[in-house]
């Protein structure tokens, strides 16, 4: 996205976002995903306004709640069409454990959408056991987990996760991983190296 666009986007996103106008936010997400698609609209606005709202006090909470709906909305919504299924492509996306935040995951999603594809997107918070029984029902070939803080970032589970299922492509997303991995979980320091896990094999 060039530069005089992105500043562009991030003016009219904030403002919706302070006026707590989540509709108006998500109409704005599937504009400039229209235009440019997820990937450039996740990593170029969606983060970096993200980035910037931290909670100092209760306004900022509340026009962050507002900007993380919006975002959530219009990323759910892009190239989604009423009727159509995609098939799940043997893609899992879920929250870690006590996750409630996992808008990267929406991210791509919708990415996936865009190339045709789909998953089986299961959202925040999912119980390590949960996972393991999705695992066992859809019989993914990629799992992806999302952890927004190392308080969910549990290295160790998705380590162990990984060698009870020795058949799947583990992958650990977010900023919440933050200690060392072990073989066989992988960790994903990019949206196109998320998005490059969720490829089919060659």
């Amino acid at each position: 996205m060039p530069a005089e666009v992105v500043e562009t986007a991030h003016k009219r996103l904030s403002a919706a976002a302070e006026d707590l106008d989540a509709n108006l936010v998500a109409a704005l997400v599937l504009e400039f995903a229209a235009d440019a698609g997820v990937a450039a609209v996740w990593e170029a606005v969606c983060v970096p306004l993200l980035a910037g709202l931290r909670g100092r006090d209760a306004a900022e909470i509340a026009v962050e709640h507002a900007l993380s709906e919006g975002i959530r909305i219009g990323l759910d919504v892009h190239r989604r069409v009423p009727g159509r299924r995609l098939r799940t492509d043997g893609v899992l996306l879920a929250g870690a454990e006590n996750e409630a935040h996992c808008l990267g995951l929406h991210a791509v999603a919708a990415a996936l959408r865009e190339q045709g594809r789909g998953c089986l997107h299961l959202g925040p918070a999912l119980p390590w056991v949960a996972l393991g029984s999705a695992v066992l029902r859809a019989r993914p070939r990629t799992v992806v987990v999302w952890s927004q803080t190392p308080v969910t970032g549990r290295a160790y589970r998705l380590v162990r996760f990984g060698r009870d299922f020795p058949g799947v492509r583990v992958y650990a997303a977010g900023p919440g991983w933050i200690e060392p991995l072990a073989p066989p979980a992988t960790r994903l320091t990019s949206f196109s190296a998320a998005l490059a896990a969720c490829a089919p094999p060659i």
